[in-house]
């Protein structure tokens, strides 16, 4: 790269750099949500507000219906994604 071509690139490196943060923290987001051990973790709470009687059955029983729906679409969603595979 040329001294030129480095000096009209020069104001896009942030806006660049901020690009790969963004898609950096979104895969790991994507990542940590597809994690079975974050899934325990909101179905254990869900069993322990509904043991409070924070929560009725029914929502008990309708947010493990959610948390399973979302774990199964991130899942999908990693095996499509070869990166994540190579872990």
């Amino acid at each position: 790269m040329n001294l030129l071509t480095f000096l009209f690139r020069l104001p896009l490196l942030p806006v660049r750099s901020f690009v790969q943060l963004a898609t950096l923290i979104t895969e790991e987001a994507e990542r940590e949500r597809a994690d079975p051990a974050t899934i325990r973790r909101e179905l254990e709470h869900a069993e322990r507000a509904l043991a409070s009687g924070d929560i009725s059955d029914e929502q008990a029983a309708e947010f493990q219906r959610a948390v399973f729906a979302e774990f199964a679409r991130a899942r999908r969603g990693t095996a499509a994604d070869p990166a994540v595979r190579a872990d």
